[in-house]
């Protein structure tokens, strides 16, 4: 079986699900390959929206809010938005990479090759077998435009808001949000500190810039400093943010209980080693930490997706979080010493959180693929 996973450079939690699934189908020894869909019609092309996305969302991130409720309005009122229109125009790049290497199924956790994948199955295309993979806790705008064969959400609990806004129930696979076999590796807490080189007699707050480093963590980690006791330390992961870094590196080059961590490969690691988590509630560092089995607190939301994905989180006793940085803060400090509480958020996430989607998403490829409909229908595309 060879898989083709189709992403996009627009936020990091996208291309984290795309190398997840690609990693659980080649531990089975198939082959799967993980392509910047946008980078088909050049890399100026994907450089271009990716870096127009990430200056939106740092810069101007009430701008992005405004634009992800317009897109909302757009959805209900439009058979076919500006979206579709623009991804339509990657079907001929699309059409020739596949002509050129021919694959068994598709995989897209990213709305935009979704977009492209259903104006080519309008217009007659051959194709292969299409899954969608949904990488945030709600149907976000223009999703009941595409037509892929298949979806796979987060959560099966969400499959009503997804089915009213025009996607068949059939369609939908409830597997989850696909994160990387790191995250599931049974690695006690002082094994990773270990590890890490963190203390063992310290509890840790982990603060998570997420791919892009926001900057609304600068405000947490001066909060937690002032609120903290000291037996607590803090782990700040500024990710790709070299500007943030070397900002705290300056400002707290003399605090021992501060380590500044910038773009890393060890997150799952981290997260193991920590006591809670202070995160943006990004859908795929939320399930993440919550595969992980450490307490989250979310901290301000980019408006849009991860206003529904905290809501999602709070919602199932997976997350606690504050209408203000201050009460986030507190919601932490407060978690971080409530054994109790803490059992039953990691309690929460156990039971509402799958570990194993990218491996439950691999099965259901090679079954699909194996299958004698599945045959019939791919000549009929």
């Amino acid at each position: 079986m060879k898989v083709l996973i189709l992403s996009c450079n627009t936020g990091g939690g996208h291309n984290a699900a795309a190398q997840a699934i690609a990693e659980a189908i080649r531990e089975h020894g198939e082959c799967a390959e993980v392509l910047d869909y946008l980078s088909l019609a050049g890399k100026g092309v994907s450089k271009l929206v990716g870096d127009g996305y990430v200056k939106v969302v740092k810069k101007a991130p009430a701008m992005f809010g405004v634009a992800y409720k317009l897109g909302m309005v757009v959805s209900r009122l439009m058979k076919k938005s500006p979206v579709y229109y623009a991804n339509a125009r990657m079907a001929r790049y699309l059409e020739e990479y596949l002509q050129e290497n021919p694959v068994d199924a598709i995989v897209m956790p990213h709305l935009y090759p979704a977009e492209t994948i259903t104006y080519m199955r309008r217009n007659g295309f051959a194709l292969p077998l299409t899954v969608a993979v949904m990488t945030d806790y709600t149907c976000i705008p223009f999703w009941e435009e595409t037509d892929c064969d298949y979806y796979i959400t987060p959560h099966k609990k969400l499959h009503p808001e997804i089915i009213k806004r025009g996607i068949p129930a059939y369609k939908l696979k409830a597997f989850g949000i696909p994160v990387s076999r790191q995250c599931r590796e049974d690695i006690s807490r002082e094994q990773a500190r270990d590890m890490l080189g963190l203390e063992q007699e310290k509890k840790y707050f982990l603060l998570a810039a997420g791919s892009m480093g926001t900057k609304a963590i600068v405000h947490i980690l001066e909060l937690l400093l002032a609120m903290r006791s000291k037996k607590e330390n803090l782990v700040v992961i500024c990710g790709s943010n070299q500007k943030l870094k070397k900002k705290l590196q300056q400002k707290y080059k003399n605090r021992k209980e501060v380590t500044l961590v910038g773009y890393t490969k060890k997150m799952p690691l981290y997260l193991k080693a920590c006591d809670v988590i202070f995160t943006k509630p990004g859908g795929l560092t939320s399930t993440e930490a919550a595969v992980s089995g450490i307490p989250i607190v979310h901290i301000r939301p980019i408006p849009g997706c991860e206003t529904e994905n905290r809501r999602f989180f709070r919602m199932l006793g997976m997350s606690v979080s504050g209408k203000t940085a201050i009460g986030q803060v507190v919601s932490g400090v407060r978690l971080i010493h409530d054994e109790k509480k803490v059992k039953r958020m990691l309690e929460a996430q156990k039971r509402e959180i799958n570990p194993d989607a990218s491996e439950e998403l691999y099965y259901f490829l090679n079954a699909e693929n194996h299958s004698p409909a599945s045959s019939v229908q791919s000549t009929k595309r």
